[in-house]
């Protein structure tokens, strides 16, 4: 009769589970600590576990989304307020924007015009198939 190796494979698998542990919460600290935006995909991958093990532990996977609610403070500190855009110019870029946007839409209508007449040209009964020239402006 073989011998009953349960204990150690129960042994085994504990150890396992705990260094699985030691590993997921080691890198949810490091990213934490890094001011890192966390995603159950980006622990599980410098933890070097499955997401699937992430979600199936309740602790961890709790601590994963509060972490994620908790507002995340960047690195680098805000401009002085020396640098940074008054009102007066952003509603100038602003301006320009719009009005840029707006040659772009008049632009693109006016391609859109002189595509059409040539292709209708190219239908049109008795035309040869020969290359059309779009006229500048």
């Amino acid at each position: 009769m073989p011998a009953d190796n349960t204990a150690h494979l129960i042994t085994a698998a504990q150890r396992r589970h705990e260094l699985t542990r030691a590993k997921a919460i080691r890198a949810l600290r490091e990213l934490d600590q890094a001011r890192t935006p966390l995603s159950f995909e980006l622990v599980a991958r410098t933890a070097e576990v499955s997401r699937s093990w992430l979600y199936s532990q309740p602790d961890i996977r709790a601590q994963i989304e509060r972490l994620r609610k908790e507002p995340r403070r960047t690195t680098a500190p805000p401009a002085p307020p020396s640098q940074r855009a008054t009102d007066a110019s952003l509603l100038r870029r602003l301006e320009a924007a719009t009005t840029r946007n707006r040659q772009l839409t008049e632009e693109n209508q006016r391609l859109r015009r002189q595509l059409a007449q040539a292709l209708g040209q190219l239908r049109a009964p008795g035309t040869s198939r020969t290359s059309i020239t779009i006229p500048p402006r």
